[in-house]
């Protein structure tokens, strides 16, 4: 990797919506943030796991906001790593990188004729702050050299790559599509490439909670 090694710290099983997951904490992490990784279904026994790399999203993850596809793609990626077995990689990256009060700035923005971009430009960030070598670590540290990855953002492939993880495959999620977030998915696509298929005809991924 080229890069200082983080080291697994504890491994915790912790029971979650009817199944369990297993949450790894780690030792040093190059940004000093508390990121997690979540084993779930038979992760540590697949040679290249399903991966999903998820930034925290406050108002997503927890209250269910419709204003991006956060929450909704955090329920998929468990359904999907529980049935096929895979880890999900919890990011301490609120708002891109940006933190918890300017990405709520930032949707004030947005309310204003702003896209997501523009607004995080606006306040002085980058389009998007986030860096991906922690997930790259804590997969090393885990003895994942080749993965699949859950992702519409074709960066965080670039960047796994770039810090030596093998991508075999790359799956896209499912279109989270409502009133409320569709000037925000459009702009994902446009301005940062994502691979959502926004063309009027796409079929929506309905999920149920974990059986």
């Amino acid at each position: 990797m080229g890069q200082t090694k983080a080291s697994v710290r504890k491994k915790v099983l912790i029971p979650i919506q009817k199944t369990s997951g297993t949450f790894v904490t780690f030792h040093g992490l190059h940004d000093g943030h508390e990121h997690i990784a979540i084993g779930l279904g038979p992760w540590d026994v697949v040679k290249s796991p399903l991966v999903r790399l998820h930034s925290e999203c406050l108002t997503g993850d927890v209250f269910g906001s419709a204003r991006c596809d956060c929450g909704d793609q955090l329920q998929e990626a468990m359904l999907k790593l529980e049935d096929e077995g895979g880890i999900l990689l919890y990011l301490r990256q609120e708002g891109r990188g940006i933190g918890l009060y300017n990405k709520l700035d930032a949707y004030e923005l947005q309310q204003q004729g702003m896209d997501t971009y523009e607004a995080n430009r606006f306040l002085g960030f980058g389009e998007d702050e986030r860096t991906y070598l922690v997930a790259a670590q804590m997969l090393d540290a885990l003895g994942i050299g080749e993965i699949r990855l859950l992702s519409n953002n074709p960066d965080k492939r670039n960047q796994l790559e770039k810090h030596g993880i093998i991508v075999n495959d790359f799956v896209t999620t499912g279109v989270f599509l409502k009133n409320e977030n569709r000037n925000y998915l459009s702009a994902k696509v446009e301005v940062t490439g994502h691979k959502i298929a926004l063309n009027g005809d796409e079929k929506c991924f309905a999920y149920h909670a974990l059986p």
